[in-house]
């Protein structure tokens, strides 16, 4: 796995690529604007500017993200990513809302289109290589949980499907001679921008306020599990909050009582070396040590040649984001457990 500054460094080198074609594609969407006339095409041209924007907010937000801890900041500056996507999603609601009122306007006073084989050509083009790059860059923002990549990645993936959708219009538009159907698709595609932009905010928003992502959070628990150890006996409290790329881990695990405190100590750094092995360098983790309750824990307690056990196990408790979210022990939480 690659450390942390050559993987900030190709991030970064992934953003400086995209951000220099999207100038490019900017460019010849506009140019397909202005000898198409058409407001469809207008609505994608403008959706490149924010493509711009956003692609230096990325960049901006990447660098301040991978500033290392200090004292201001004990958890690193990770939350900035959130900040830049509640922007980045603003200004792409705000671009939806211009393009439907704009072709709202022309519904009444209609422009004449024109040129629209090549503008069809072009647009193919220009909307293909942003699904490509959006596709590359997405897969890349998922393998390191960074959502800086992830917000313009999805933006880029929409702004190629809206390009699909805009080919279908201009095609109609060329077969049919109906050229209020150009505002039709124009506002059809301001909608599709508005909501990308408010689905954005509302992710950036819920990262603000340490939003719990159940999805998340049931993948690191399946993780967890499938390197469960018998002296892991209980987990709980189990707690993720987002900084940026970064995921800071607080859980409680009960482990057998009579362990001393070197036994102890050794048990949760297993603990911690094994979930890192399994979620990757992107996990901080805080784990409480709880121990053992007996008798009544002996009956999910799988530790063998146990002198202490005072019952028999009897079950096998899987572990799940039901019974290991909750601050309680499993074997408390009646019939919330899961065998």
């Amino acid at each position: 796995m690659p450390n942390s500054g050559t993987t900030y460094q190709t991030h970064r080198k992934y953003l400086k690529v995209i951000l220099m074609v999207g100038i490019a594609l900017m460019m010849v969407k506009f140019f397909t604007w202005w000898i198409t006339n058409s407001n469809a095409v207008l609505s994608d041209a403008l959706e490149s500017i924010l493509n711009i924007g956003t692609g230096f907010f990325a960049l901006y937000s990447l660098s301040l993200s991978n500033t290392p801890k200090d004292r201001n900041h004990p958890y690193g500056h990770g939350k900035i990513e959130f900040v830049l996507a509640g922007i980045e999603g603003t200004l792409i609601g705000l671009a939806g809302l211009f393009i439907i009122g704009k072709a709202g306007y022309n519904i009444f006073f209609p422009v004449e289109v024109q040129a629209l084989e090549l503008g069809i050509l072009l647009t193919i083009f220009s909307g293909g290589i942003n699904l490509i790059m959006g596709v590359v860059l997405l897969k890349r923002s998922k393998s390191f949980n960074n959502l800086v990549l992830e917000a313009e990645a999805r933006h880029l993936i929409s702004d190629g499907i809206t390009s699909v959708g805009l080919i279908v219009g201009l095609a109609l538009i060329l077969l049919t001679g109906q050229v209020w159907l150009d505002q039709l698709v124009a506002m059809a595609l301001g909608i599709l921008i508005f909501r990308s932009g408010y689905k954005l905010v509302r992710t950036a928003v819920a990262g603000i306020m340490d939003e719990a992502d159940l999805q998340l959070i049931d993948n690191l628990i399946r993780k967890v599990e499938e390197i469960r150890r018998p002296e892991w006996i209980d987990l709980h409290n189990f707690r993720v909050i987002k900084y940026g790329s970064k995921l800071h881990i607080d859980c409680h695990i009960t482990i057998p009582w009579y362990f001393n405190q070197r036994e102890s100590h050794d048990e949760i750094e297993e603990f911690e070396q094994a979930v890192e092995v399994a979620c990757g360098d992107s996990v901080e983790l805080f784990v409480h040590s709880d121990p053992c309750e007996p008798p009544l824990m002996c009956r999910m307690c799988s530790v063998e040649n146990c002198t202490y056990r005072k019952n028999p196990q009897e079950t096998q408790i899987t572990w799940t984001v039901d019974n290991v979210t909750p601050n309680k022990k499993i074997y408390l939480q009646g019939k919330n457990v899961r065998e």
